[in-house]
């Protein structure tokens, strides 16, 4: 039998976890990739086959992490203000330094040192809602992480535009500039409702519908803006969203931390998928989205880090262990949110999220072979009894050894060899310096 051509051949994974319909695992499985798909997966693969060839005995191979929710280049605002009340920390902190520093420089810097932290630990696309996204988009090109951005619109003059219909109009611009690239896909992002008017809202959920993009929204995520639409609208979050005709399976909701039953047999309904971002609700002592409510519900829950600044990390894995042993404690109950279920939150599941799932969030034939590999050949990480478990309770995001996206190896032997890390470093600690002086 002749061999046929590929372009690279991961062999001898010790566990591959596809993250497919099945859950289907190969012990000692082969991934064979050409023109950045995955050609072949399953076992005694590599036979069939010749081209570069990578030995992976002691991995573990699994679909790279998809962040359904973040502000990336909020890295340089790591930190800042920790453990004040959300209105000081806000007040007195991000709203003063994003008001002085927010430009192309800032979100562009910003956003290298995120996608240096999350390819490291294993995130192949990520969901971003900031400013100045044309520097998110230029920072995507070159490295190649995919990215669904969105310039955040709210109802006041923002660094991104001074009234919410310029910063509609550079939205379509933005679709219209990247509408077919492989790396950057758009989206438009209302900020929230109590940020945004109906008509605001409105006419964001228009340029989604007409261009087929997704619509990422803030919802539900504290009391405050609980009470606060509740008082303007008499109504609940979800039900004045409903009620603007804004729900639906475009819309992905970030946080969803106080639903009602009722509400979340809305979202149901309607196909609203949400990012989960624990640590950030926690952090900000936002509360505890009804995760394992919603899931009971049908609806898609991803999973999301939100911003730097208020998590403190982009280590989607940190996420999951959180995401599944938060809500054993709350609800009193260990079977809930399996860590089967967790690891879904980050791949599948996200990638229905984002509407992406015929193309990533599962190691399947035919789909972009964006793969992760995690480095089992650890103490901390033996003996194993089950993959899925020691990944979301053993494992940190540095034990990612490996990561490729569209069959480019962007990370070797736990090394980012598409980014300086230096000149990484000496751009933090340039931003760093800026941003002390103001409160000096």
């Amino acid at each position: 039998m002749a061999l046929k051509s590929a372009d690279l051949i991961l062999t001898d994974i010790d566990f591959i976890l596809t993250m497919d319909e099945n859950l289907t695992v190969y012990e000692k499985g082969d991934i064979v990739i050409k023109d950045g798909k995955i050609f072949d997966i399953g076992k005694d693969k590599k036979s069939e086959y010749f081209g570069k060839t990578v030995v992976c005995s002691g991995k573990v191979a699994l679909p790279g992490f998809i962040n359904t929710h973040t502000h990336a280049a909020m890295t340089l605002l790591r930190g800042y203000g920790s453990d004040n009340p959300l209105k000081v920390w806000l007040e007195e902190y991000i709203w003063p330094a994003e008001g002085k520093f927010v430009s192309y420089e800032f979100v562009y810097d910003g956003t290298q040192i995120a996608v240096y932290e999350m390819l490291r630990t294993g995130t192949t696309t990520f969901v971003d809602m900031y400013f100045y996204e044309n520097a998110v988009a230029d920072v995507i090109k070159q490295v190649g992480i995919r990215g669904i951005l969105s310039t955040g619109i709210l109802d006041f003059p923002t660094p991104g535009a001074k009234t919410p219909e310029e910063g509609i109009r550079k939205t379509v611009e933005f679709i219209e500039e990247y509408k077919n690239h492989p790396y950057v896909i758009p989206a438009i992002g209302p900020h929230a409702p109590y940020t945004c008017s109906p008509d605001t809202l409105k006419k964001a959920f228009e340029v989604s519908e007409k261009y087929d993009v997704l619509f990422h929204i803030h919802v539900a995520e504290t009391e405050f803006e609980v009470k606060t639409i509740s008082e303007k609208y008499g109504k609940t979050p979800v039900k004045h969203l409903d009620a603007v005709g804004v729900l639906s399976e475009r819309t992905l909701a970030a946080h969803m931390v106080y639903p009602t039953e009722e509400e979340i047999e809305i979202l149901a309904k309607r196909g609203v998928k949400v990012s989960h971002c624990p640590e950030s609700n926690l952090k900000l002592a936002s509360g505890v989205a009804p995760v394992p409510e919603m899931i009971k519900a049908g609806v898609t829950v991803s999973m999301g880090t939100d911003g730097t600044a208020s998590n403190d990390d982009l280590d989607i894995i940190g996420e999951v262990s959180t995401a599944a042993k938060l809500h054993k404690g709350v609800k009193k109950d260990p079977t809930v949110i399996s860590a089967k279920e967790a690891l879904l939150m980050a791949t599948r599941w996200a990638a229905e999220a984002v509407r992406m799932s015929d193309k990533i969030g599962s190691l399947e034939i035919g789909k972009y072979a964006d793969i992760i590999l995690i480095d089992f050949s650890q103490p901390h990480l033996n003996p194993v009894y089950d993959p899925y478990t020691h990944i979301v309770y053993s494992s940190k995001g540095a034990d990612v050894d490996t990561v490729i996206i569209n069959g480019e190896i962007k990370i070797l032997n736990k090394e980012v060899i598409v980014m300086d890390r230096k000149e990484l470093l000496e751009k933090a600690k340039m931003w760093r310096d800026k941003i002390v002086e103001i409160r000096s």
